[in-house]
């Protein structure tokens, strides 16, 4: 599928590296894992299409220095240039999230609960737990500094929760915290719930039985 690049030369470039591999030859070919549109395979391998452009250099260059540990990106990382990163993350960036991905199919009952949706969008105080949402957003979008958990595949997410608790992902310690106080259960249905969160219009979101509990509000006695 063609990318959207409005004949960009930077966003180009970036293709041409996601499509050949640049110097990690075709075997490092981001397309292999990630998939011709961006999508990712529903496993170990993340959606890109539509990622900042930012947060894509920035994670291969948490590979390249050992902050994420996967031996074929950290390997791929390194044959890839500074420049080429960021032609990579514009490429990404400028590619639309994909109608259908991998892994991150309609929530399962072990998400679609309001201990998890509660877990999500308000944290647990006694635990010391702040939400997904403070930093992910209330519908899984992300921002410039965290990535979207919306419309990933969910085991993805849940393997990425087991790398943090693991130490196989640096860099911020939160996530650590957070990974470790975070039952197996609480894993497994907090990234079936992020994935299946409203990211992209294309998306339908989740069912209304999986919604947060509405909470009184004082200005209409709702």
């Amino acid at each position: 599928m063609e990318a959207e690049t409005g004949g960009d030369e930077l966003e180009q470039s970036g293709r041409l590296l996601a499509l050949s591999g640049g110097d990690a030859g075709a075997t490092g070919a981001c397309i292999n894992c990630h998939g011709l549109q961006g999508e990712g395979n529903g496993g170990d391998a993340p959606r890109l299409a539509g990622l900042n452009s930012g947060y894509v250099v920035r994670q291969l260059d948490y590979f390249s220095s050992g902050l994420r540990r996967h031996p074929k990106m950290v390997w791929i990382a390194d044959q890839i240039e500074w420049s080429e990163r960021v032609r990579l993350g514009e490429y990404y960036m400028a590619l639309p999230v994909p109608d259908e991905v991998p892994g991150a199919d309609p929530i399962g009952d072990m998400g679609c609960t309001q201990e998890t949706a509660r877990l999500y969008h308000e944290g647990d105080a006694d635990r010391g737990l702040p939400s997904c949402a403070s930093c992910h957003g209330p519908q899984g979008q992300g921002n410039m500094g965290n990535p979207p958990l919306a419309k990933q595949p969910a085991p993805y997410l849940a393997l990425q929760l087991k790398h943090w608790r693991e130490g196989k992902r640096y860099g911020d310690p939160q996530m650590l915290a957070i990974s470790r106080l975070l039952t197996d259960a609480e894993v497994q249905g907090l990234a079936g719930y992020s994935a299946a969160l409203r990211d992209a219009t294309p998306y339908p979101g989740l069912p209304e039985a999986c919604l947060p509990e509405r909470r009184p509000d004082p200005r209409n006695g709702a």
